[in-house]
């Protein structure tokens, strides 16, 4: 399948719609990658659904920690839906997006990015406060704190987001209108600019780099100084306790960091071909989102709890009516469980 024809050719005006062309190196079979796209699309917001559901549910999940992992878990699923559907139907055929289109889906996928930086940071803080200091944990997770994060990631937006989408908006598009790859990509599209785009690059790269490096110090020092708490402080199942919770939190932040660092070097790579920068780009987009609800699932004791309870309500009411008496004794011990 070849992409579609708008006007590829080299003139004065500037392309105001484009092409999606990923996986270009396997355009014969790029309608069978629909399924695995699909199915995994399908459990991914299935997974993280009903960890959110679970959360909102359940009273004694409506801590901070458990907030912010139900605000980390819905940032993901909105910004790998601003990509996954589109890219879906590009495989199909329905390949063209518009510039404006271009620039939205630029805008959701880096706000996301720079929301979940401020999420990941945040959770960080709330175990050092849980474990440094537990009685006046309280007094500061106030929503004036909660507040003043989320005005640190408008900034950051402001930083990041901003500058970024206006040098693709300010480019004149001459070369080509075709994107080989499944999203629309600053990268990508300075490519497709008219003119010498090594400047508008470089400046990009030096916002992303920096402000990525500046994140990664910040959360990687938060969880080192957590750690050190909890080796001084805590002891015995206290310190096993937080050593999992800060275990699970560093497991997501060390596997999504690093999967888009090799996904930025892939990406920056001059011999890397388009298959393996848009390979590199949806496992950086599509797993952590895959496996974050099953890490938090599995991993966090509260939220594992809230699902079994759950099940057990779902079970118990959902059982024949000749169970009844059988299930009495049972019923009344989890009974209050369910309300």
């Amino acid at each position: 399948m070849e992409p579609s024809t708008l006007n590829k050719s080299s003139s004065s005006s500037s392309h105001t719609d484009f092409i999606l062309f990923g996986f270009p190196g396997v355009t014969r079979y790029r309608p069978l990658l629909i399924v695995p796209f699909s199915s995994v699309y399908t459990v991914m917001i299935a997974g993280n659904s009903a960890v959110m559901t679970i959360i909102v549910l359940e009273k004694s999940l409506h801590s901070p920690m458990h907030i912010l992992i139900s605000s980390l878990l819905a940032v993901n699923v909105l910004y790998t839906t601003a990509i996954t559907p589109k890219m879906i139907l590009a495989l199909v055929g329905l390949d063209q997006i518009s510039l404006p289109g271009c620039l939205i889906q630029i805008f959701t996928v880096y706000t996301s990015l720079v929301f979940e930086t401020v999420i990941l940071l945040l959770m960080a803080v709330d175990r050092y406060l849980a474990i440094s200091q537990p009685l006046q944990y309280w007094q500061i997770i106030t929503t004036q704190l909660q507040i003043h994060f989320m005005v640190n990631a408008l900034l950051r937006m402001c930083s990041v987001v901003v500058p970024l989408l206006s040098l693709v908006a300010t480019l004149q598009y001459c070369r080509s209108n075709v994107i080989y790859h499944f999203h629309c990509e600053a990268t990508m599209l300075f490519n497709l600019g008219c003119g010498d785009i090594t400047k508008r690059k470089l400046v990009a790269l030096v916002i992303r780099t920096a402000i990525s490096l500046c994140d990664i110090g910040f959360i990687l020092l938060s969880y080192l100084k957590v750690l050190h708490t909890v080796m001084k402080i805590a002891v015995g199942a206290a310190r096993h306790k937080a050593l999992h919770t800060c275990s699970t939190h560093l497991l997501v932040v060390t596997f999504m960091y690093t999967l888009g660092l090799l996904s930025a070097i892939l990406n920056l790579s001059e011999s890397s071909s388009y298959d393996v920068q848009n390979a590199s780009s949806a496992i950086f987009f599509l797993l952590p989102t895959l496996l974050n609800p099953f890490i938090y699932g599995l991993r966090v004791k509260e939220i594992k709890e809230g699902f079994m309870k759950h099940w057990r309500c779902k079970e118990s009411r959902s059982a024949p009516k000749g169970c009844s008496q059988t299930n009495a004794m049972s019923g009344s011990i989890h009974a209050h469980t369910c309300n």
